[in-house]
């Protein structure tokens, strides 16, 4: 199965490992809870999904690379104690908490999460003092002496054989005692993926044209040489870094993550036509309605990459204009409901004042958020609108300190018109962003009229994140136009084909 669907399958065997009787017990008890295996090649996923599960579904998690560990850590050190035994005195050999054992409960103690996700990635690469141990743990839900906390789901993850000469197979006692979740690279989950983080756009539209290079793993005489998803992310991360230095990756900057030389090569030169043609086309002026002819003209007789690239360039600056929109309207919908929380009309109480009041919301707020952050429940995104909205409560409580005659409903006006800019902001947002759309629409038909090409792009918008939750809102009648011309999945792949021949 793709990452998108393994991701699913844990979520819902963690929904169902969780679930409790009317005696507050787990329906399925901790021994019969089977760990999770999922295997897949290197760099698909499978480590970073475990963090979006966790906070999807609000709860800790531990991880833990199993190479990394001695038999020591993992077991925990021995030491002598007395002990006894039918009247008679014996020393015993007993084992420290394991230092995996020891993290979930330090997990529980400082996040004040009972329940949660023990991740250990490379389990079938242990050394061999180690591989017993790793059977007990998938068996038992011990290290040592020490069980896994009644709650806490175990989920592992290696690679293949054919990708880790250390791996180690294991016997059908141990297979028959975990859920074993094949992962496969999947290109249309990941590029879903990469609109909503926002990866880099020349890697996308270089995806998009050569999909085969998405995830490359060959070992030859001459060594190994491969390009996965997880390179690819982190080579976006860095161009964008550098192009924010004003510098410009080449050839050996690509390799450092790409390190498959023929394929490093090749997105190093269409990363080059990237940026020519970002001068060239001059997108935000497409977007903003100024529509050159000779660029229409230019973009019509263009050959296949230069098309993909020019349309990677509007979808990346569009997606953008609909994460403001996205952006602000979650921040105005967590802000609304703080603020419903100091309306006078909430509660009859007129002895604390708005300051006060404004005072006890932010600090509740600040708690919350506080917790939620040591606890890893917060994405980028979530942490950056969270800490804008207490920034915004901070204003809004400053403002009204500054102005406010202690009349409760004077005050109570004013945040009511603070709130209203909030709304206009989003307003302003919202009709910037379907003014851009339709200006895109118009370049495109200009340089492409009806033609396949515009499939295409309707293909991309119905991929992203943003554009899709946008286009919920907002009504383009071109959009639903050319989107009925998408009856089927294979229908993409029939005009790329079609174009790439056109092209050549």
């Amino acid at each position: 199965m793709n990452i998108k669907r393994a991701k699913e399958e844990i979520k819902n065997t963690i929904e169902a490992y969780l679930l409790k009787d009317n005696y507050g017990s787990y329906e399925i008890p901790a021994m019969r809870q089977r760990p999770v295996f999922l295997m897949g090649p290197p760099g698909v996923g499978k480590t970073q999904i475990m963090e979006q599960i966790a906070r999807e579904c609000q709860i800790g998690l531990v991880a833990y690379t199993i190479t990394h560990h001695t038999r020591q850590s993992a077991v925990g050190l021995p030491f002598i104690t007395d002990k006894e035994y039918g009247g008679k005195q014996y020393r015993v050999t007993e084992y420290t908490m394991s230092e995996i054992v020891a993290s979930v409960y330090n997990k529980i103690e400082s996040t004040g999460l009972s329940e949660g996700i023990l991740f250990i990635d490379e389990i079938n690469c242990v050394s061999e003092t180690l591989a017993p141990t790793m059977l007990q743990f998938l068996q038992y839900k011990t290290f040592g002496n020490h069980r896994i906390p009644e709650g806490w789901i175990i989920v592992t993850a290696g690679n293949p054989p054919e990708y880790n000469k250390s791996v180690r197979d294991f016997d059908v006692v141990t297979l028959d005692r975990i859920k074993l979740i094949h992962v496969e690279p999947d290109y249309e989950v990941w590029k879903a993926y990469a609109y909503e983080h926002e990866v880099h756009p020349a890697v996308i539209s270089y995806l998009n044209a050569r999909t085969e290079n998405f995830c490359r793993i060959e070992t030859t005489v001459d060594g190994k040489f491969f390009a996965t998803p997880r390179g690819w992310e982190d080579l976006s991360s860095f161009i964008k870094i550098y192009e924010r230095l004003d510098k410009k990756p080449d050839r050996d900057v690509v390799g450092e993550y790409i390190q498959y030389p023929k394929i490093a090569k090749d997105f190093a030169n269409y990363l080059e036509l990237y940026y020519k043609y970002r001068d060239d086309y001059q997108i935000d002026e497409i977007l903003s309605g100024t529509i050159r002819e000779s660029l229409c003209n230019k973009l019509s007789r263009a050959p296949f990459d230069e098309k993909l690239n020019v349309m990677g360039l509007l979808l990346s600056r569009l997606s953008q204009h609909f994460k403001k929109v996205a952006d602000q309207g979650d921040r105005t919908g967590l802000l609304m409901e703080e603020l419903k929380k100091v309306d006078p009309e909430t509660d009859g109480n007129t002895s604390t004042s708005m300051v006060e009041r404004l005072r006890d919301v932010r600090s509740q707020w600040s708690e919350s958020v506080k917790q939620k952050r040591e606890a890893g429940l917060l994405n980028r995104r979530e942490d950056f609108l969270y800490r804008d909205v207490e920034a915004m409560l901070l204003n809004i409580e400053e403002t009204i300190k500054k102005s406010s005659k202690n009349n409760m409903e004077e005050d109570w006006k004013q945040i009511r018109e603070r709130f209203q800019k909030e709304t206009e902001r989003y307003d302003m947002f919202f009709s910037e962003s379907g003014k851009s759309l339709e200006h895109a629409f118009d370049f495109l038909e200009a340089s492409f009229a009806a033609g396949q090409e515009m499939v295409l792009f309707i293909t991309e918008l119905n991929t992203g994140f943003y554009s899709m939750k946008f286009l919920k809102e907002y009504e383009c009648e071109r959009y639903y136009q050319y989107n009925k011309s998408l009856l089927f999945k294979d229908r993409e792949d029939e005009i790329r084909s079609r174009i790439t021949s056109l092209g050549k």
